[in-house]
């Protein structure tokens, strides 16, 4: 099967469409077990067993999208861009919370008030290798990604996706998404090539100290975020 570029960016920007319903969707899940907990703040456990869950429906939606409907056979070269783009994506989602726990650490001293943890590197390294683990077990035995909860999942995305005005603003964050992918396969191959990378500002990366805890205008901003 012939695979083009535009096919490429086409599937791109599909997962981009599908990971944003997917957070967006997830959020309400949260704010809804928020509501239930009551005030109290989440502990680090907490904090990592929603996020393994929240990672392993991701990897198994996304990989549902990877599968031919009408006979159930995987189509590799949109199976090899989901890998590329898992990686990248949960890879982005480490770098932004640790920079957050960085910030919230550094503002905690600067009011003299004590701020609890909930980043931790070894246990988001894990997580983050246990939903890649999912993904590979997916494609080595394709019938343990069908479960009710993930078919719900994948029905829910395609129904807000087909709704016009939700469907056309999760279009454009797809769009941004793809967009976001391709910026850093830039940065990635100028890394390779010893070309210093860009911030938005036109200076090379790191040169503004500022931005700490600040996200930077290609990044994915999905809906789990949101606080």
């Amino acid at each position: 099967m012939h695979f083009c570029s535009v096919d490429t960016l086409n599937f791109i920007f599909r997962l981009g469409v599908v990971f944003a319903i997917f957070g967006f969707i997830w959020w309400i899940i949260n704010a809804g077990i928020n509501l239930l907990r009551g005030a109290a703040p989440k502990s680090q456990v907490e904090t990592y067993i929603l996020k393994l869950i929240r990672y392993f429906f991701l990897v198994d939606v996304t990989f549902m999208f990877c599968i031919y409907q009408e006979d159930g056979l995987i189509n590799y070269p949109r199976l090899v861009v989901a890998g590329g783009v898992l990686l990248m994506y949960f890879l982005g989602k480490y770098q932004n919370a640790e920079v957050r726990n960085a910030f919230v650490q550094l503002q905690g001293r600067l009011m003299n008030r004590g701020v609890g943890d909930t980043f931790n590197k070894r246990t988001e390294g894990i997580v983050i290798l246990l939903a890649l683990a999912f993904f590979v077990l997916f494609v080595v035995e394709p019938s343990l990604s069908q479960n009710p909860v993930s078919n719900w999942f994948y029905d829910s995305i395609l129904n807000i996706e087909d709704t016009p005005i939700f469907g056309f603003i999760f279009k454009v964050v797809g769009f941004f998404f793809m967009v976001s992918i391709i910026l850093k396969l830039v940065n990635g191959i100028q890394m390779l090539l010893g070309v210093p990378a860009r911030n938005n500002s036109g200076g090379p990366q790191g040169s503004n100290h500022n931005s700490l805890g600040n996200k930077g205008e290609d990044e994915f901003d999905d809906y789990e975020e949101v606080e």
